[in-house]
């Protein structure tokens, strides 16, 4: 863990390197709402080259470059800049993501957002924390106070959350989205928001928050082992006080 949190940190210096000459960045679309720069290939090429030489038997895959296999078992599974829509529009609202993963199960997770200097970090039943202090999940039993973070993927219909959010606004709760799916499921971790639902996320954006939001006392949709690498999942992450109304208000909201 200790490792993974440094190189986190480290592709976070690099990645503030490029946020502060936005101007000179070559940015591409890869479809609706989805942008990537230099910035994202270079981060996770750097992340990528000391994953080699520190643990060169484990597998990588990335957001922005072919998955490489591995030999032993472990699997790193890497956002390089999550929220680059923000990155690339000079909101401070972005993260570079790592996890590592055993067999489908995440057992190290960590995420550095570079602009607040805030590292989110946990390992499997190691607990979770940010920046050295342990971190708890929102004990609130109540959807009326405080905020549940919504993501949308241009993989599902937008209607589906848009139902999700007019449900949540009739239990009297309010939602929150600052376009970096990760950071805001930190922020579920350390009891900042009290859930966060997205019908589809990739691997690379949620598994290293859903293991912080499991250690740090919440509840998670467990993802499917055998294919969340390849395939993504639905999340539902939240503190256990919430998580079943959030739950439910998502099974009618995605026809679950």
């Amino acid at each position: 863990m200790l490792f993974a949190t440094a190189l986190a940190r480290r592709g976070g210096e690099l990645g503030l390197q490029y946020f502060r000459q936005l101007e000179t960045l070559t940015i591409e679309s890869k479809g609706h709402q989805d942008l990537v720069s230099e910035a994202d290939r270079n981060v996770e090429t750097f992340i990528r080259q000391e994953l080699a030489t520190q643990y060169p038997e484990d597998g990588v895959i990335g957001e922005e470059h072919a998955a490489l296999a591995g030999g032993s078992g472990y699997t790193w599974v890497i956002d390089p800049i999550d929220g680059t829509a923000n990155f690339l529009r000079g909101i401070p609202a972005w993260t570079v993501v790592i996890a590592c993963v055993k067999e489908g199960v995440t057992v190290v997770g960590v995420i550095h957002e570079p602009s607040t200097g805030e590292t989110f970090y946990g390992r499997r039943g190691g607990g979770a924390f940010l920046n050295k202090r342990p971190i708890k999940t929102s004990p609130t039993t109540s959807l009326m106070q405080g905020s549940v973070g919504t993501g949308f993927s241009n993989r599902r219909e937008a209607r589906a959350v848009a139902k999700l959010i007019d449900l949540l606004l009739q239990e009297g709760g309010v939602f929150f989205r600052n376009a970096s799916g990760a950071l805001m499921l930190a922020y579920v971790a350390s009891g900042r928001l009290l859930a966060y639902v997205e019908e589809h996320m990739n691997a690379w954006d949620c598994l290293a928050g859903m293991l912080l939001v499991e250690e740090a006392g919440g509840l998670v949709v467990p993802p499917d082992p055998k294919t969340v690498l390849e395939e993504g999942t639905l999340v539902i992450a939240g503190g256990k006080g919430v998580f079943d109304k959030v739950h439910a208000l998502c099974k009618e909201a995605f026809s679950l």
